[in-house]
C-alpha cells in the first residue's frame, strides 16, 4: 500500500474544509488535482473516505478514524521538520585548526569572509602540529590550515599558497648593509647563531631537511616555541632567525627586522587545506572552502612583495 505523505496533506485539507474548491485554495492546488489526489487514495486503500451531501464534501465514519492516525503522522513530520531546521541551523558553524604560523593571513581570511556572511559562527584553533595531526585522526574539524599534511591519514588537501621561509636579521647586525653586492651563502649564515622553532614543528623539519639538501649539518643555538618568541629574539640580537614570510610584515614595515639575501631563499613549501575523506561538511563549509581557494592567491601576492628584489 502506497499512501504519500502528500496525499496525508490534502486529506486532512478536505476533511477541515469541507470542500475540494477551498482546500484546493488552502494548499495552492487546482481543484481537479486535489480530487484526483483523493480519489487515487481510496483508490489505494480500497475504502470511501469522503460522500457528498448537496454541496458539502463529509467525512464518512471510516474516513474519521483515519483521519486520528493521519493527524499523528502530520505532528510526527512537523516535529521532524522542525529538527532537520535546527540541524541546518547548526551547520551554519565552521569549525578550523590552523598551524600557529598560519595565523597571520587565516584570521585576515576569516574576516573577508564573514563580512559576506555575517550569521556564520567560525571557530578557530591555533595550534602545534602534533594537535593538528590528532584532530585530523578524530575527525574533529571541517578544515585544517596546515603546511605538509601527514602521510598516514586518509585526506582530501589542495595547495592554497605558497609559504616561503625567509632568513631574517636585526637591523644592526653584520650581515645587514649595502656594502654586499652577492648573496650571502649557506655556508656563511651557518655559523652564526640561529633561534627557530622548536623540535617537532613542520618548520624547524623543514630546515632542516633544506640544509642538508645543501650538504649541511644544521644546528639551532636557540628554540622558541613561537613565532613572536622568534621575531622578538631576532629583534634583541641573539642570532638570525628562519620564519614564514607572512609573520613578519609588521616588523618589515616598522624597520626592525631584515630579510637577508641567503643563497637557496626563501625555501619555498605550501599552505595547505586539509580535511578528512568521508567527513561530512555543510553546504556553507563548502563555501567557505571555494572563498579559500579563490582568495589565496591575493594573500600570497601582497606578503610576496616584501621579499627583497
Amino acid at each position: 500500500m502506497n499512501i504519500t505523505l502528500k496525499q496525508l496533506k490534502i486529506f486532512e485539507a478536505v476533511a477541515e474544509t469541507q470542500s475540494y474548491t477551498r482546500a484546493a485554495e488552502k494548499l495552492n492546488m487546482t481543484q481537479p488535482a486535489v480530487s484526483m489526489q483523493m480519489k487515487q487514495l481510496e483508490e489505494t486503500i480500497g475504502l470511501h473516505l469522503f460522500e457528498r451531501q448537496g454541496k458539502k464534501i463529509v467525512i464518512t465514519s471510516i474516513g474519521a478514524r483515519m483521519r486520528e492516525h493521519e493527524k499523528k503522522i502530520l505532528l510526527r513530520f512537523s516535529r521532524l521538520h522542525e529538527f532537520l531546521n535546527v540541524l541546518q541551523d547548526k551547520d551554519e558553524k565552521i569549525t578550523i585548526s590552523a598551524a600557529t604560523t598560519a595565523n597571520h593571513f587565516v584570521t585576515h581570511m576569516m574576516a573577508d569572509f564573514s563580512r559576506h556572511h555575517p550569521n556564520v559562527n567560525i571557530t578557530l584553533d591555533i595550534t602545534n602540529r602534533e594537535t593538528l595531526v590528532s584532530q585530523l585522526q578524530s575527525y574533529d574539524p571541517d578544515f585544517v590550515i596546515m603546511g605538509e599534511p601527514p602521510k598516514k591519514l586518509d585526506l582530501d588537501y589542495q595547495q592554497i599558497m605558497e609559504n616561503p621561509l625567509v632568513v631574517i636579521a636585526s637591523v644592526d647586525h653584520p650581515f645587514v648593509g649595502n656594502e654586499r653586492s652577492k648573496k650571502i651563502s649557506m655556508r656563511e649564515i651557518i655559523e652564526m647563531p640561529f633561534v627557530v622553532r622548536e623540535e617537532g614543528s613542520g618548520t624547524k623539519a623543514a630546515i632542516r631537511r633544506h640544509f642538508k639538501a645543501n650538504k649541511l649539518n644544521f644546528v639551532s643555538s636557540y628554540e622558541m616555541s613561537s613565532n613572536e618568541s622568534i621575531k622578538h629574539a631576532v629583534v634583541a640580537g641573539l642570532g638570525l632567525g628562519i620564519v614564514a614570510l607572512h609573520t613578519i610584515k609588521l616588523e618589515l614595515e616598522a624597520k626592525k627586522l631584515v630579510i637577508l639575501n641567503v643563497e637557496n631563499f626563501p625555501l619555498e613549501r605550501y599552505w595547505n587545506l586539509v580535511s578528512r575523506k568521508g567527513k561530512r561538511l555543510s553546504p556553507v563549509a563548502l563555501e567557505f572552502q571555494d572563498f579559500i581557494l579563490k582568495s589565496a592567491s591575493f594573500y600570497q601576492q601582497s606578503y610576496k612583495d616584501l621579499l627583497p628584489k
